[in-house]
C-alpha cells in the first residue's frame, strides 16, 4: 500500500513540475514592420512572422536582438526573401543581458516553445545584428545541435570588445573582477569548438571602419578561433564601412542566401556549388 502511494505521489509530483515548466503566452503588442504574431513568452515580448501556409516543420530565422524597436524596416528587404522560401522569421526580447544564463534560460523557453508547441524545425539559421551576436552566440554554443547556421551583421562576439567587463558583469551576477576572472567560461569566442565539432557554418559580413564593434577584436577574432578547430567560417569584410544604418548591410545578397540555405538545411557544401553555377 505504501508503495502504491509513493508511486502516485511521485507522479503527481512529477506532473506539478513538469506543468510549472510550461512558459505562460500571454498577448503581446510588439510593433513589426511585417505582418506578424506579438506574443509574450513569461512576459518577454516575442514575435513570429509567418509565411503563407505555414503548418508544420516550419524553417525558421531567429533573429537577434529582439529589444524595442527591433527588428526593424531596415530588416524588411530580408525577411520579405526568406518569407517567399517558405521561412518563418522569430525572436524574442531578453533584455541587455549579454548573453547571460538567464537570458539563455530565457532563449531555450523561446527555442522549447516553437518547436516542441509550434511545429518548428530543430535547426534555425539565427540571425545576429550587431549585440544580437552576444546573444545568439552565447546560446549556440551550449545548443550547437539546434543550430544550422548562424549569420551576422557586425555581430559583439567578445564581451571584452563590447559592451566591456564593466557593463556587462552584473547581468551576470558578478563584479567586474570577478568577471573579468571568469570571462573564458560566458565568453563567445572562448567557446567555440562545440559549434566547430558540430559543423554549424558562420559568415558574417563586417566593416573594417567599425568603431563600435571592432571588426579584428569580433568576426576576425572569432574567425580565426574557429578555423583552428576546423569550423565552417566565412567573413566578409566591407572596406569603409562601420557600425552603421549603410543599406548594404541588410540588403546582403550573400548573406540571405546563406541564412536561407542554412533554414532550409541545405548542407554547406551544396550551397557553394549552388552559387557556382549561378555564376
Amino acid at each position: 500500500m505504501m508503495n502504491r502511494f509513493c508511486l502516485v505521489f511521485l507522479s503527481l509530483f512529477s506532473f506539478t513540475v513538469a506543468t510549472a515548466a510550461e512558459p505562460v503566452i500571454s498577448e503581446g503588442n510588439k510593433s513589426l514592420p511585417l505582418p506578424g504574431e506579438s506574443f509574450k513568452l513569461d512576459e518577454h515580448d516575442a514575435f513570429v512572422i509567418l509565411p503563407p501556409n505555414a503548418d508544420a516543420n516550419i524553417p525558421w530565422i531567429w533573429y537577434a536582438p529582439t529589444l524595442s524597436g527591433l527588428p526593424a524596416k531596415s530588416e524588411v528587404w530580408m525577411f520579405k526573401h526568406f518569407l517567399a522560401k517558405g521561412i518563418a522569421i522569430a525572436g524574442i526580447d531578453v533584455g541587455e543581458s549579454f548573453g547571460s544564463p538567464q537570458g539563455r534560460k530565457i532563449y531555450t523557453a523561446f527555442y522549447d516553445y516553437l518547436v516542441k508547441k509550434r511545429g518548428f524545425r530543430k535547426k534555425p539559421c539565427l540571425l545576429a545584428r550587431s549585440r544580437g551576436g552576444l546573444m545568439l552566440y552565447s546560446w549556440a554554443v551550449e545548443h550547437p545541435q539546434s543550430v544550422g547556421g548562424i549569420a551576422g551583421i557586425y555581430p559583439v562576439c567578445n564581451i571584452k570588445s563590447y559592451p566591456g567587463i564593466a557593463r556587462a558583469a552584473g547581468a551576470y551576477g558578478l563584479t567586474p573582477a570577478q568577471f573579468e576572472l571568469e570571462l573564458s567560461k560566458y565568453n563567445p569566442i572562448d567557446r567555440l569548438k562545440p559549434l566547430a565539432n558540430a559543423r554549424v557554418p558562420l559568415f558574417h559580413i563586417h566593416g573594417d571602419n567599425d568603431k563600435v564593434v571592432p571588426l579584428e577584436a569580433n568576426s576576425a577574432e572569432l574567425a580565426s578561433r574557429y578555423k583552428v578547430f576546423g569550423g565552417p567560417v566565412e567573413i566578409e569584410v566591407v572596406t569603409g564601412q562601420g557600425h552603421n544604418m549603410w543599406k548594404g548591410w541588410f540588403e546582403s545578397q550573400r548573406l540571405t542566401d546563406f541564412a536561407t540555405a542554412c533554414a532550409l538545411g541545405h548542407p554547406l557544401e551544396k550551397r557553394k556549388a549552388a552559387a557556382r553555377l549561378e555564376r
